[in-house]
């Protein structure tokens, strides 16, 4: 039975298949696609002159022409070509105005971006300095930012080390980091 009424929508005018959908939406739906979507491919092709850009344009208008049938917007179904012609052309001006926009922007912040992204010159810390910021911290935030950072030793272990709590060495690491920013920095110590 699906077959013969898949062979009548075949042989029937597009009005006829939007007349179906209330019946089989899904063999209907995809009777118009197959129906619409070449012709829209070719719009596409002729005025976007490119085969993805026209793939895109299709599958816009697919979507639009079945959800408008869905929510009955369109109101005169033998003019179901001239709705998706129309649908057409407004998606085209949309996606060239934001081609235009995106162009526009990229020209306006071009000189912007170009400094973001050039990458800054590693800079290699001064050890002697580094030396003398970790003689001035304590032999216990010493000891620790040295297990942590130089034995790469985890908050547990140090802690088991010293016989402290997780949450304290972790405490003393970041007061004993603070200490080294500024004495780095020359700021407060």
């Amino acid at each position: 039975m699906l077959k013969c009424l898949l062979l009548e929508l075949t042989a029937a005018s597009d009005a006829d298949v939007l007349r179906a959908l209330s019946e089989i939406p899904k063999e209907a739906e995809a009777e118009l696609c197959r129906r619409m979507a070449p012709r829209v491919r070719l719009y596409g092709l002729r005025h976007l002159r490119d085969e993805q850009a026209a793939a895109d344009l299709t599958q816009q208008v697919m979507i639009v022409m079945l959800e408008s049938l869905r929510e009955g917007r369109v109101r005169q179904l033998d003019k179901l070509a001239s709705f998706v012609l129309g649908t057409c052309r407004m998606t085209v001006l949309d996606m060239r105005r934001g081609a235009f926009r995106r162009e526009r922007l990229l020209d306006q912040y071009a000189r912007h971006a170009a400094v973001l992204t050039m990458p800054r010159p590693l800079q290699l810390p001064d050890t002697a300095r580094l030396a003398e910021c970790l003689e001035q911290l304590a032999e216990r935030e010493r000891s620790i930012v040295v297990m942590a950072f130089y034995d790469e030793r985890s908050s547990e272990e140090v802690a088991g080390a010293f016989g402290l709590s997780t949450a304290n060495v972790r405490q003393i690491r970041h007061r004993a980091l603070t200490k080294l920013r500024g004495c780095m920095t020359g700021g407060p110590r």
